[in-house]
């Protein structure tokens, strides 16, 4: 039987298509992200939360993927993943990753060499692994006739910033583009063709963006981390680990759930795990996930 949290989840959005493809699954308890608050305090939002993003145990699933857009003659992938042979931190399904990501792709009529354009919604080592692939021992670009957009403000910032994490993303997954002058440094609204744009979601990471789908009157868009979980939809204000700037981080995902809730806007977490892509609807006087 198929494992449903690997599941090669698309959706269609006007003429544009979206396919998941999973790189990992993690069970990750509710303190890791979210310090002192435990699975207790979500216990009247089990209707929605459980069984696809809360298990029996009250941790949360996290799906590790990349999105995989083509619109119009343009192949693009957003966020790359953690990438296979590192020591990477926070949790064990991380160290030592061994995955078919780059045949799985192609297999999808996503082959490495065809890829266009490489979304970074931040530079975390998770959203960049696949970034580069070694090869005799060196970090090279894996997508080696794309451009890679990396967010203007996000690169200022992590070019000089100790990596909190010690993932070493900044050698092995950043430096290789730029050395082989793949890289475009863009602003937040970056228009990167008629149907798909930047948004600005700071916050998570100073430069964090997401991508804004519109296409014949349908509406999508890729959270990356502003939402790691769909817990955070009811409550915004838990104060997650990860975010760089906790009080923003909330603005904006308070914000962005007043501009698309309620809407037809299809919403895909970056890290939901299945069915990944649903709705944000009004909830008494907040908001839930509806999938």
């Amino acid at each position: 039987m198929t494992d449903r949290r690997y599941e090669q989840l698309s959706w269609k959005i006007g003429d544009v298509s979206v396919t998941r493809l999973v790189e990992v699954v993690i069970k990750a308890p509710i303190n890791s992200l979210f310090p002192e608050r435990s699975a207790d305090e979500l216990s009247a939002y089990d209707d929605w939360l459980r069984p696809h993003f809360l298990d029996a145990d009250g941790d949360m699933t996290l799906s590790i993927h990349a999105f995989l857009i083509r619109a119009g003659e343009l192949n693009i992938i957003v966020d790359t993943c953690a990438g296979n042979g590192k020591k990477l931190p926070l949790y064990e399904e991380w160290v030592d990753l061994n995955t078919p990501f780059l045949e799985n792709m192609a297999t999808l009529g996503f082959p490495a060499d065809k890829i266009d354009r490489v979304l970074c919604t931040h530079l975390h080592f998770d959203h960049v692994g696949w970034n580069t692939h070694q090869v005799d021992g060196k970090w090279v670009p894996t997508f080696p006739n794309a451009r890679y957009l990396f967010g203007t403000a996000e690169w200022e910032f992590w070019k000089d910033e100790e990596d909190p994490y010690e993932s070493n993303a900044l050698d092995h997954a950043l430096k290789p583009i730029f050395e082989a002058n793949l890289v475009d440094l863009v602003d937040s609204t970056h228009q990167i063709c008629d149907e798909i744009s930047l948004i600005p979601t700071p916050g998570h990471t100073p430069g964090h963006v997401s991508i804004h789908i519109q296409s014949q009157g349908e509406e999508a868009v890729i959270t990356g981390d502003m939402f790691h979980h769909p817990l955070q939809m009811a409550k915004p204000g838990w104060i997650d680990a990860a975010d760089a700037e906790s009080s923003l981080a909330e603005k904006t995902r308070v914000d962005f759930m007043q501009r698309f809730g309620d809407t037809r806007t299809t919403v895909l977490g970056t890290h939901f795990a299945t069915p990944t892509a649903g709705k944000i609807v009004s909830d008494g006087s907040g908001y839930k996930f509806e999938s």
